[in-house]
């Protein structure tokens, strides 16, 4: 029984492993191409070939037909803000090393945990107020505001990080009535609309002479890809299919407290690919940022599985009570 736990956690680390490595192929494929078209485009494309793989999956989960919803409107805002993630992270990506962009992405448990105090009422100890201010030092080690070497860039990736966190937010009212293909689905059209209506608004504003990369991402006229760059911008679809599958196979075969810790493992992937394709190499208060960041996530992530295990004791003990 014991050998079978542990070749399923070791199974479900392997899956979580690919599925951060092939994530990660995302953020390459955006800092490749991205100079050279509008980030709208960009995100078009890939919510193009997301949106049949949506209905792929909501087949596999045994629905039939469209996928419907009892809640349109917190599915429409849930949309909203996956879009702002992702088009602000594409945009930080513009003009920061994936190692920083990573670093600072670390910060996703620390505005959870805010947010839940805030948004579902949530109470957090002393102990966890302190990760939370750890946490905060390491991103403003990473960010550095106020230096010679702030960068704006990170401002977008910290929105990116902020609008996600409200995603999941989101997304614990939600799970109770809609499956994760029917969220994935709304969300996509969502996606689709929201470049519809805001690529016009974007082209009336035109390229701006000298602006930052990040906001020429957001301004670059919208242009003719070449074969090779439509694939790569279709092809982001598609990894995010393969994302999603891995790490939902990861969370099903193995203990989530067990895989959780290694989705950290997307900093050094990030590195990987900033040296082999840029030759970045992440500055020490960098990855001193990180590891601060790192360090506050984890004693997050530890502290809420135990609570977890509190509740589900909790819980069994009043079934027992009641059966009694």
């Amino acid at each position: 029984m014991e050998a079978t736990k542990v070749n399923s956690n070791l199974k479900g680390i392997g899956f979580l492993l690919l599925a951060m490595l092939i994530g990660s192929l995302q953020a390459v494929a955006v800092k490749w191409i991205g100079g050279n078209y509008s980030v709208l485009e960009i995100v078009t494309f890939r919510s193009l070939v997301a949106l049949p793989i949506t209905l792929l999956f909501f087949r596999l989960e045994g629905g039939k037909g469209l996928p419907t919803t009892s809640q349109p409107k917190l599915q429409v805002v849930r949309g909203i803000f996956l879009f702002l993630s992702y088009t602000t992270f594409m945009m930080g990506l513009a003009a920061l090393p994936l190692a920083d962009v990573e670093a600072i992405r670390f910060s996703g448990p620390m505005m959870i945990t805010i947010l839940s105090v805030f948004m579902l009422s949530e109470k957090v100890e002393l102990r966890r107020w302190l990760a939370l201010i750890v946490g905060f030092a390491g991103i403003l080690l990473i960010v550095k505001p106020g230096s010679t070497n702030f960068n704006e860039g990170s401002l977008f990736v910290l929105i990116s990080v902020l609008f996600y966190a409200l995603t999941v937010i989101l997304t614990r009212k939600m799970k109770a009535t809609d499956s994760s293909a029917t969220m994935a689905y709304f969300s996509s059209w969502v996606y689709l609309i929201a470049a519809f209506i805001f690529s016009p608004l974007a082209a009336a504003v035109g390229e701006i002479p000298n602006a930052h990369p990040s906001v020429a991402f957001l301004f670059h006229a919208w242009t003719m890809p070449t074969p090779l760059d439509l694939f790569i911008m279709s092809g982001l679809g598609l990894v995010w299919a393969l994302w999603a599958y891995f790490m939902t196979r990861a969370y099903s075969t193995a203990q989530a407290s067990v895989i959780a810790p290694f989705e950290y493992a997307s900093l050094p992937i990030s590195i990987m690919w900033g040296f082999l394709f840029w030759r970045e190499v992440p500055t020490l208060l960098t990855l001193a940022g990180a590891a601060l960041t790192l360090a506050s996530g984890m004693y997050l992530l530890v502290q809420d599985q135990k609570q977890k295990k509190v509740n589900q004791i909790i819980a069994d003990n009043a079934v027992l009570e009641n059966e009694a």
